[in-house]
């Protein structure tokens, strides 16, 4: 099994029913019976940083994400049904956690 993340973006055509908590509570149930479940989080503004020279810059179109196993990007893609974000017009971005 590899890891993944689910990237859900700010930017869904219909912002009430991404934001429906029942939509949300049902979602987070499919992904807990699954047994692939990770945990997750909304994410908050912030700021990039960079030692030397000019940081790139933070977006705000990230609103959380979500934790997940699955055997490939296929297998993974199979938790986007039902996503709040996803059913309501919005981008979901699925990026593995490589094991570096």
């Amino acid at each position: 099994m590899q890891d993944y993340l689910l990237l859900m973006y700010n930017d869904a055509t219909d912002q009430a029913a991404a934001a429906d908590d029942a939509a949300w509570q049902q979602y987070f149930a499919f992904l807990q019976q699954s047994g692939c479940f990770d945990g997750g989080s909304s994410i908050g503004a912030g700021q990039s940083f960079r030692k030397n020279g000019l940081a790139a810059g933070s977006t705000d179109q990230l609103s959380g994400f979500i934790r997940v196993r699955a055997e490939n990007l296929p297998a993974a893609q199979r938790f986007l049904a039902g996503n709040p974000i996803y059913e309501a017009g919005g981008s979901v971005e699925i990026r593995e956690l490589p094991r570096d």
